[in-house]
């Protein structure tokens, strides 16, 4: 390692990593701490707390998080070697000498981005001569104008077998040096030195600091092959460590707060032209790990835009694959699936940049295509096959690396598997005058739509809109039992669906408690509650605990029935997570059930009764 770790923490030590972040981020302080709105995603409260005493910086958003070489990582694209150069520079650090090895490695990388642009800036020329005619009409009929293909610096490889040579060794350029970049093929015995590109539109390609470190290419002539050719490793370029137009996009991504993932270059030049800067690709082959951190560093949950062919969803199949490992709380993937024998580009073209807005805001979450993939098209008649699909399901998630996201994704099949394969209830011919219609075909009894609605209201519905409630008292209890849980996932007790007005009381005490750096498990929350007119609630909530507990003595009126207690945080962190996602549930189907119940009282037909009961059920089975 060319750098000692007491070195790296004596360049942290002489950091003052406030100012640093304040270059980019608007910082309030907030008792020892700042706060800010995270840079790394779109949000309008603040998450994103820089620490100066522990020399680190967390959003508690997204997760993105870590000292002041990471800070320059992710937010300017710099190496770890740049971001150490960068701040013992500014700490007045002076940096160990490398051997003359080293040296003379870093200096002949330098001079290769310098041969690159050379290139670049050779093919950009020759678009515009008589010979780039052909690519010209190529990028015409793609319906990329002038100005467009200026900005992505699109260029023309002649057909000329050596013309790039000639060029580059006109300015002094060693031919060592262009095989080295991967831009000339080295003499062979029977042949010549030639040009790597010939005949071909180059694309070229950036690193996180926007200079040029390769190209990918599309034939021109419809008989060569492969279509397209990138630029072969260098000391500079791997095609699975870098993503087109990563540098022009992160500007927007992080404006955007998200990113979309296309399959290729036209593809993001077209979304680029509709409005949609924030668009990157890979680089001819599949989605990589190392491409997928490069977009997680930009956004949470990023959009993978795929052709509406087979191929798209294989892509699509292997970029959810891949994301299992890697998946953390609030970071996973969205999919955009587009018309079938569409892409962005022919869609864009054809329906116009709303169509595509349309379906990536209608982006189906990664459980989502997991559970088609394995079900979509497949016959479970046989007790064999469903089992076979719950095998699979199970071992998706055995291969999730964080445990909360294997035990929501775990609880989210079985319920998926339950809905889909639990057998109907057996229908029931009700008693006449029993307020509901005789079914199997009989007439519907003349009954009074108010007088079946408040009957409806003040018994199973009733019993479903309790169930909810229960749910938000059990999540704000489990909170008040381990406070803390509030700063581990601010986002997420930000959103939760409360509509009991104490509750919702509590939960926007706790987050401002949070947000000013107070320590919520300290002595003094439970007064701060009280004075605040909570204290009733307090209590509720701990005898309530207590009661579920099993305690044989009433747990001590405070917020944290950890102090002096032995509760486990992580377990109180997993029945939280767990009731948190039930009453996401009930809150969803609360808003569905008036809507079943509006229309029952319009229409009261057997299908609308059935969807309402449906729903009411559906309920009840989530409550405890």
């Amino acid at each position: 390692m060319r750098y000692g770790q007491g070195l790296l923490e004596e360049i942290l030590q002489r950091t003052d990593l406030v100012q640093l972040v304040s270059r980019r981020v608007k910082l309030v302080r907030k008792g020892r701490v700042m706060w800010g709105c995270c840079p790394f995603h779109a949000e309008k409260s603040p998450s994103f707390k820089v620490d100066n005493e522990r020399r680190s910086y967390k959003c508690f958003g997204c997760g993105a998080g870590g000292d002041a070489f990471r800070w320059l990582m992710e937010s300017e694209g710099l190496s770890f070697p740049e971001a150490v150069s960068r701040l013992a520079e500014t700490a007045g650090i002076e940096l160990p000498k490398w051997s003359g090895e080293d040296e003379a490695r870093e200096e002949k990388k330098k001079s290769l981005y310098d041969v690159v642009e050379a290139a670049a800036s050779y093919f950009e020329h020759a678009l515009t001569t008589p010979q780039g005619s052909v690519a010209r009409a190529y990028l015409a009929q793609r319906g990329v104008d002038k100005a467009t293909a200026g900005r992505f610096r699109l260029g023309y490889s002649p057909q000329s077998r050596t013309g790039l040579i000639a060029h580059l060794r006109g300015l002094g350029i060693p031919l060592d040096d262009l095989v080295a970049a991967g831009l000339a093929r080295p003499a062979e015995a029977d042949r010549p030195a030639r040009d790597f590109f010939f005949h071909r539109l180059m694309f070229p390609i950036t690193d996180g600091r926007g200079r040029v470190i390769g190209f990918g290419a599309r034939a021109l002539d419809p008989a060569t092959k492969p279509k397209y050719l990138n630029t072969g490793d260098t000391v500079l370029f791997s095609k699975g460590q870098h993503l087109y137009n990563l540098a022009a996009a992160r500007p927007a991504a992080l404006k955007a707060g998200t990113i979309i993932l296309a399959e290729g270059y036209m593809d993001v030049i077209a979304l680029e032209r509709a409005g949609f800067a924030h668009a990157v690709a890979p680089l001819g082959t599949a989605l990589t790990e190392d491409q997928l951190a490069l977009i997680w560093r930009l956004a949470a949950e990023p959009v993978l835009a795929f052709d509406g062919d087979e191929a798209g969803r294989r892509a699509a199949s292997r970029a959810a694959h891949l994301a299992l490992p890697h998946l953390k709380p609030g970071m996973s993937l969205r999919f955009a699936f587009l018309p079938a024998g569409e892409d962005p580009d022919s869609l864009i073209a054809t329906s116009g940049p709303s169509a595509m807005r349309q379906r990536l805001e209608q982006a189906a979450p990664l459980i989502e295509v997991l559970w088609r993939e394995l079900t979509e098209d497949k016959d479970f008649t046989t007790p064999e096959r469903r089992a076979g699909l719950e095998k699979a399901l199970m071992d998706l998630v055995a291969r999730m690396g964080d445990r909360s996201i294997a035990d929501h994704y775990r609880r989210a099949f079985r319920q998926k598997l339950a809905e889909t394969f639990s057998p109907a209830p057996a229908r029931r011919v009700p008693v006449p005058g029993a307020g509901r219609p005789a079914w199997r075909g009989a007439p519907l009894p003349a009954y009074k739509r108010d007088t079946l609605s408040a009957a409806v209201k003040n018994s199973a519905m009733a019993r479903a809109g309790a169930a909810r409630l229960v749910k938000e008292t059990e999540v704000m209890a489990l909170l008040a039992e381990a406070p803390s849980l509030v700063l581990a996932h601010a986002e997420l007790v930000a959103t939760l669906p409360l509509s009991e007005a104490q509750l919702d009381r509590l939960r926007h005490e706790l987050l401002n408690l949070a947000a000013s750096g107070i320590r919520l498990e300290n002595p003094g929350l439970q007064h701060h509650l009280e004075r605040s007119g909570l204290a009733e609630l307090v209590q509720r909530l701990a005898a309530r605990r207590a009661k579920a507990a099993g305690a044989a003595e009433q747990v001590p009126d405070g917020v944290s029935a950890r102090q002096g207690g032995t509760a486990d945080v992580v377990e109180i962190e997993t029945r939280w997570l767990a009731a948190v996602a039930q009453l996401r549930l009930l809150a969803d189907l609360g808003a569905e059930r008036a809507k079943a119940l509006d229309r029952f009282n319009r229409e009261p037909s057997e299908e609308n009764w059935r969807d309402l009961q449906r729903l009411v059920q559906a309920a009840q089975r989530q409550d405890p």
